[in-house]
Formats: C-alpha cells, sequence, structure tokens
C-alpha cells in the first residue's frame, strides 16, 4: 500500500526558510512524478512543483520559482520541498502527491503538513 507521509511543517515569520519532506512507501517510484500542492483557507488546491523521480528534472510555479527547491533522495524514499523568502501568502496546508509518469492525474496523497507564515 502507497503511503506518502509529509513532515516538517510550521509557523515561522515572513522571510524565515523551512524544509517540508515526503516520505514515500509502498512501491518504487521510479516511474514517478512526485508533486507539492498547498490549499489555502478558501481557496483551490494550487500546484506548487514537481519533480521526475527518475530524473530529478523539476517544474515550479511561477509564485515560487527562485524561492523553493524540490529534490529528492533515492535512498530515503524522500522527496524535499526547500522553501525560502517565505511570505504570508505562502500560507497552506501543502500536501505531498504522486503520479505515474505517463498519467496525468495524481493518484496517491499524503495528509497534509500545515505552513503558517506571519507577517
Amino acid at each position: 500500500q502507497v503511503q506518502l507521509v509529509e513532515s516538517g511543517g510550521g509557523l515561522v515569520q515572513a522571510g524565515d526558510s523551512l524544509r517540508l519532506s515526503c516520505a514515500a512507501s509502498g512501491r518504487t517510484f521510479a516511474t514517478y512524478v512526485m508533486a507539492w500542492f498547498r490549499q489555502a483557507p478558501g481557496k483551490e488546491r494550487e500546484f506548487v512543483t514537481a519533480i521526475i523521480w527518475s530524473d530529478g528534472t523539476p517544474h515550479y510555479a511561477d509564485s515560487v520559482k527562485g524561492r523553493f527547491t524540490i529534490s529528492r533522495d533515492n535512498a530515503k524514499n524522500t522527496v524535499y520541498l526547500q522553501m525560502n523568502n517565505l511570505k504570508p501568502e505562502d500560507t497552506a496546508v501543502y500536501y505531498c502527491a504522486a503520479r505515474r509518469v505517463i498519467s496525468r492525474e495524481y493518484t496517491y496523497w499524503g495528509q497534509g503538513t500545515q505552513v503558517t507564515v506571519s507577517s
């Protein structure tokens, strides 16, 4: 059974940094895309960033380019989201998700971790 478990959220001030982790288990993810989404109160869930597990190619939403970095550790089966220069508008629940490279829909989702950025 596939499990994605996020951790690392918290309350920080604007300009601070946080690193989120997504521990993936239950299968090998070599043919998967791993992603981070977020959902702020009263807003729809939005794409943040994704990485192709096999070659590490990243993709970013314009709103986080230059501030966020996605990476993965093959040995630990873990995906990271390094968030720098956080802004109050980054406040949201952050979700880890996974889909096959050939799929369009994200099949697996974590439970989410709260990130709150105070001004």
